[in-house]
């Protein structure tokens, strides 16, 4: 690792992680500031909720909401978490590798004694340290806003919306990395972007194909989208120790993966 890269690289890409994560933060804060809204008129909505195809529930996320915990889940890191996420991963990805490369700024670099395992290494950190932070403002808005507007009947366990946070960033922690190591093997940002983009996309959308026909249930095994389960997590029906386990040894292998192929490969310097 390059602690001067390191520093040069968050601080270049700093407005963009507060960005994203303000952005997700002020979300989360919007719909926990609606659910007063929803918790007024529950036995109606559940009522509604009931008549609803049990497809169109799995896909939605959620079976009532007799709770806080149950609507966030559903509204938020079942649907608008994920996306915006899913954007922050596959932009950033490209940007730290693809990026350098397609613009000549990686000659640069590699004219320093930094080597490109550091260097990958460190841009690796780089993403990782974004996906952190967003998640950690995302957690503390949830969090204060929960204490300040939800009633304690309603709100949300601790550790319930801790772990929703933790799981899904091990699951963009994923996302990042096989965005990355596509970057890793592109020398053109667009064909890094579109290629990361378009995987990012299917396996969100076998996810949500799955979800809705039973036939095709199967397709959710090879996206990792099939272990990140918000709303089970929040009505304390998940096991999450096996799937961030998962996720984790995924993610661990392509950035590995990533660092080893970009040292090895030719490039167009």
């Amino acid at each position: 690792m390059s602690m001067p890269l390191l520093m040069q690289m968050v601080k270049l890409h700093l407005k963009n992680f507060l960005s994203f994560g303000f952005g997700s933060a002020f979300y989360v804060v919007l719909m926990t500031s609606l659910y007063p809204l929803f918790a007024d008129n529950t036995e109606a909505i559940n009522q509604l909720i009931k008549i609803l195809p049990d497809n169109l529930k799995n896909v939605l996320g959620f079976d009532s909401l007799n709770s806080y915990g149950g609507f966030i889940s559903a509204e938020y890191f079942g649907l608008l978490f994920p996306i915006i996420l899913g954007v922050f991963s596959v932009m950033t990805a490209t940007q730290l590798l693809a990026h350098l490369v397609d613009r000549g700024s990686m000659a640069y670099l590699l004219s320093t004694k930094v080597s490109r395992s550091q260097i990958a290494f460190t841009q690796a950190l780089v993403l990782i340290i974004g996906l952190l932070l967003i998640v950690l403002l995302t957690f503390l808005g949830g969090i204060i806003a929960g204490e300040i507007i939800i009633d304690e009947q309603y709100s949300l366990n601790f550790n319930a919306f801790f772990q929703i946070n933790f799981v899904g960033f091990l699951l963009f922690f994923v996302v990042g990395g096989y965005s990355f190591l596509v970057s890793s093997l592109c020398n053109d940002e667009k064909k890094s972007l579109g290629i990361a983009g378009a995987l990012t996309f299917i396996f969100y959308g076998l996810d949500m194909v799955g979800k809705i026909s039973l036939d095709f249930e199967w397709v959710r095994n090879i996206t990792p989208f099939s272990l990140y389960s918000p709303s089970e997590i929040a009505s304390g029906d998940a096991e999450i120790f096996i799937p961030s386990l998962i996720l984790f040894v995924i993610g661990i292998f392509t950035y590995s993966a990533a660092i080893v192929v970009f040292k090895h490969r030719n490039l167009p310097l």
